[in-house]
């Protein structure tokens, strides 16, 4: 029977986890394993909002439904569970700047926001407050003891990784932190939850926009921003007129669907979004390659690591060759889909260095020029 890795010192019996409670299946085998160590094991959930159709919609996360959920497995493992409120901060650090994203033209990632704030510094708090030894989640990466301290690896399973979303991370917070399912599979979590007999074994799981009713994000960008539906100019790269839209929070780089223009020789994609004239710039699929981009906030957790490393500019992204030259990432050969507001997260094999924000990028043709 799979037991799980907390690597903690010394006799788990006077130890204290805490874990970080969503309820779904993932956490709460990380819960049970937890448990069945012998250590004082602690579940804490986060409500982070509670609107309308969201609470009880398959799929959500840190909602009504899903705290019921979390709080059943606990009494099934004969652990406490706490529920702390947090809203507020995660309307602050997650919705609003989600909103103002797309404002600005921008294609965010709630799910990192939401880790680097409410998740992660908002959970490490309670958990220190709860005399905790570690803090433990659901999420599919590895945590690995490395020469120079703990390293954040890719989880063993490609289908499953969530490294990409946890760039940020830092060295202090992977100290803290324990991954105990980053070497398996979705499939075994799901057999263990069943093999412990848990009620959450055969549940969904969570989307990535947790907190959108019904995935349509659009419609909760223009309740919060209003300014955001107003409608503006399809162009090319020269300013010509191709088209009409109805609001850029219906566009992102790359994207190629939903233009609906006619006419054009080749295919057409979005280069670009003009906040300041409501323009959405597209041109051919060779006008998106991209030669380096720029980053802010750079998160380094890669130690003295000097030698090649690979950039991830989307989460389904396949890692490319890639150098970092002070605040830009240079790749190697040309790059299709970098969009502002996404992250550039940087590896070395299996072990993520950190990463940034994309503020902007360079056309490879410009460099080649």
């Amino acid at each position: 029977m799979f037991t799980g890795d907390f690597q903690l010192s010394g006799p788990l019996e006077k130890r204290r986890i805490v874990v970080a409670m969503s309820g779904g299946v993932d956490s709460s085998v990380v819960a049970a394993l937890a448990a069945r160590t012998g250590a004082e094991t602690i579940g804490v959930t986060l409500q982070l909002y509670d609107h309308g159709e969201a609470v009880g919609r398959a799929g959500s996360c840190c909602a009504g439904r899903d705290i019921r959920d979390a709080r059943a497995v606990c009494d099934r493992l004969g652990i406490a569970h706490y529920v702390f409120d947090h809203e507020s901060s995660f309307r602050e650090t997650v919705i609003d700047d989600f909103a103002d994203t797309y404002l600005a033209g921008r294609t965010p990632i709630p799910c990192v926001k939401c880790n680097m704030g409410p998740k992660f510094t908002d959970l490490f708090a309670l958990a220190r407050d709860l005399g905790a030894d570690c803090l433990a989640t659901g999420h599919y990466v590895q945590r690995v003891e490395g020469a120079e301290g703990p390293e954040l690896h890719k989880g063993a399973d490609p289908a499953r990784d969530q490294s990409y979303f946890l760039f940020a991370t830092t060295s202090a917070q992977l100290d803290f932190l324990r991954f105990p399912l980053g070497g398996l599979p979705k499939a075994r979590v799901r057999e263990i939850a069943a093999e412990i007999g848990l009620g959450v074994a055969g549940k969904p799981d969570s989307q990535d926009i947790c907190f959108v009713p019904d995935g349509d994000y659009a419609s909760l960008v223009k309740k919060l921003r209003p300014e955001a539906d107003t409608a503006g100019a399809i162009v090319d790269e020269a300013g010509t007129v191709l088209g009409a839209h109805k609001g850029l929070i219906h566009f992102t780089v790359g994207q190629r669907r939903g233009l609906e223009i006619g006419g054009s020789p080749e295919p057409l994609y979005v280069l670009r979004l003009d906040p300041a004239t409501r323009d959405v710039v597209v041109g051919p699929k060779s006008a998106l390659a991209v030669s380096a981009a720029r980053i802010e906030g750079l998160n380094w957790i890669g130690g003295s690591h000097s030698g090649p490393l690979t950039a991830k500019v989307r989460s389904m992204a396949r890692p490319v060759p890639a150098r970092l030259d002070g605040d830009r990432v240079v790749f190697d050969a040309p790059e299709y889909g970098v969009a502002p507001g996404q992250a550039a997260v940087l590896y070395a094999g299996e072990r993520v260095l950190g990463g940034g924000w994309i503020t902007e990028t360079e056309r490879a043709e410009m460099v080649a020029a």
